[in-house]
């Protein structure tokens, strides 16, 4: 494998590139991101093949939340044509979401805010929620509660996280288990290498609509 080769990572159809990257590397010297913002979430990946299996139906209202570098979002608009929003409280991370959606050839949306911060007219017009590794201290478990009651009483449609298996996550999901009739799924993948996690995913409302003007 070429030194190039080693910098980029393509699956599921999207580029991503890679901490030593020239073009990351220059990201970094204008850009410090906060709270692990420096790097790709791996949970990401889960939630792609995820979706790989499961598609989204073109044209969802989709919103990233503590996006990062939005991979999972990415994968959305460019799979599914989908309307994407990201959403992280640091915007050091933009940049590198921006670099990456133009790469992939697609355009998402930012939102610089924190989730809790989000209200219930934010996430009206959103089909469907996602967030890859957004639940790793537990002061977080009580503010993404709120959020995920927010937007479901708000009429999203879905919404799935993805996480290794923390504790606070594994809180948040028995939670929504008992609560909101939430199911968590074992998942695991061989690309770009081998991953295992979980998801959390809450129905909300029966079948998606996709194909907003």
């Amino acid at each position: 494998m070429t030194s190039r080769a080693k910098n980029k990572i393509k699956a599921y159809g999207i580029r991503v590139l890679q901490s030593h990257h020239p073009e990351i590397r220059r990201l970094k010297r204008l850009h410090t991101p906060s709270v692990h913002g420096n790097k790709h979430w791996v949970s990401s990946w889960l939630l792609m093949d995820y979706l790989r299996r499961h598609p989204l139906p073109e044209g969802s209202r989709v919103m990233e939340i503590g996006c990062g570098w939005g991979l999972a979002g990415i994968y959305c608009a460019k799979k599914f044509d989908a309307i994407v929003t990201g959403v992280d409280i640091d915007p050091e991370v933009f940049p590198y979401l921006r670099l990456h959606a133009a790469i992939n050839k697609v355009d998402v949306a930012t939102l610089p805010k924190k989730f809790n911060r989000l209200k219930e007219m934010d996430l009206q017009d959103i089909d469907v929620v996602i967030g890859a590794d957004i639940c790793f201290w537990d002061k977080m478990v009580y503010p993404l509660k709120r959020f995920i009651r927010r937007a479901l009483n708000a009429g999203v449609q879905l919404v799935i996280i993805a996480d290794p298996g923390r504790s606070p996550f594994e809180k948040i999901s028995n939670y929504f288990v008992k609560k909101r009739g939430g199911e968590i799924l074992q998942w695991k993948v061989q690309r770009p290498r081998n991953i295992h996690g979980q998801l959390l995913k809450i129905n909300n409302r029966g079948e998606i609509k996709g194909g907003h003007q």
